[in-house]
């Protein structure tokens, strides 16, 4: 690993990249990051009582199935998804950090809570966050495709969902 240049742009950062040794000031954006991953990769139920040190009081959240404002309506979200999930946790890939604002991307890992024949699941997906003067989130919208990622995995809907797929596909040559 070599030193940074002056004025150099900020480089994309692979989590197997960082040096743990190596922190940025408490009040940087980049320890604002630091701190969401965290928030994110150990996110739990009792976790959920401290939203608000990770969500700034106006923050709004969107994502496939949801558009909420405020850190009660996000942490309701959350909440659902321990109740409709089990072992359900994201494990953090890339980041690229823009000083206010990064992009993340994650595999979010869970099972059925009836049970499911191919067991875990995982969904591939990517986040846009914006940073507050305080470092915490104001903005957190997630990208994913909810028909490859989630539909196509549930049994009925699943096959639908895959024969939809090979009719509209382009044909391979």
């Amino acid at each position: 690993m070599t030193a940074a240049q002056p004025n150099a742009p900020d480089p994309i950062i692979h989590p197997d990249d960082a040096a743990p040794s190596v922190r940025a000031p408490a009040d940087t954006p980049a320890s604002a990051l630091d701190r969401a991953i965290h928030f994110f990769e150990t996110l739990a139920p009792d976790d959920l009582e401290q939203i608000d040190a990770i969500y700034a009081p106006q923050a709004s959240f969107k994502d496939p199935f949801n558009e909420v404002q405020g850190p009660v309506a996000i942490a309701a979200i959350f909440a659902h998804m321990f109740e409709a999930l089990d072992q359900p946790h994201f494990v953090v890939r890339e980041r690229i950090d823009g000083g206010t604002q990064a992009f993340v991307t994650w595999d979010f890992k869970f099972a059925f809570k009836r049970g499911s024949p191919t067991g875990i699941q995982t969904i591939r997906g990517a986040s846009h966050l914006q940073f507050d003067a305080s470092g915490r989130i104001m903005m957190h919208r997630d990208y994913w495709d909810a028909a490859e990622e989630l539909y196509e995995k549930l049994p009925v809907l699943g096959a639908l969902m895959r024969w939809l797929r090979r009719k509209l596909a382009t044909p391979t040559i």
